[in-house]
């Protein structure tokens, strides 16, 4: 079970820095123009939304579960 949590901990940790990571790209982006060709700003927002949701369902299962550090 600590197995586990400590997997879950680094999936937030991972997935919450790289949402971080496409933020930063979508503004750069949107100063700059496009920096990839046949991108649009917009799908940087929706991925970055992606990875902040699997980062909130894991520490919601972590700490609202029954699954709390013993």
């Amino acid at each position: 079970m600590k197995a586990l949590i400590k997997v879950l901990i680094w999936i937030a940790w991972i997935s919450s820095a790289i949402a971080v990571a496409f933020v930063i790209i979508g503004i750069i982006q949107g100063f700059f123009g496009r920096l990839v060709h046949n991108t649009e700003i917009i799908k940087y927002f929706y991925v970055a939304n992606s990875f902040f949701l699997l980062t909130i369902v894991s520490l919601l299962f972590l700490y609202l579960g029954k699954h709390n550090k013993e």
